[in-house]
């Protein structure tokens, strides 16, 4: 990162922490952990509109973009863990099985390395244990 982009991300995050205290002064102190949590998963249908065939009627639908992302994600390695929580709970409702995201993040060991891989596995299972809960 530069300088400039540095300072321009601090004073966002200086920004929000203001919001959040006049929001709710118990927020003050929030760990980002767990962030992905506030934003719900969309349905179905509205992944396919924003990510899939609607606007790319040649392109691919929402579930492959959302396997895709999670490879990319996957790769990057720790760093994206509140992406990729979203990305494998995304990738589920627009169709994705379990079996295919473990899949997709296996393959990027190849390119991540294996590190990469076990944490990104880990985060996936994570989430497929979060769903399990809610649904039981």
């Amino acid at each position: 990162m530069n300088d400039a982009f540095t300072k321009m991300f601090q004073q966002m995050m200086e920004s929000s922490q203001e919001m959040v205290r006049a929001f709710n002064p118990a927020l003050e102190n929030m760990q980002v952990k767990g962030f992905e949590q506030f934003f719900p998963t969309m349905s179905k249908d509205m992944m396919e509109m924003w990510f899939g065939k609607t606007f790319n009627r040649e392109g691919l639908d929402a579930k492959t973009r959302l396997l895709v992302t999670i490879a990319a994600l996957t790769v990057l390695g720790a760093q994206a863990e509140p992406q990729l929580k979203l990305t494998v709970r995304h990738a589920l409702e627009a169709g994705a099985t379990q079996r295919e995201i473990a899949e997709v993040i296996w393959q990027m060991s190849m390119f991540g390395g294996l590190p990469a891989m076990q944490k990104a596995l880990e985060i996936a299972q994570s989430v497929f244990g979060e769903i399990e809960e809610k649904d039981a």
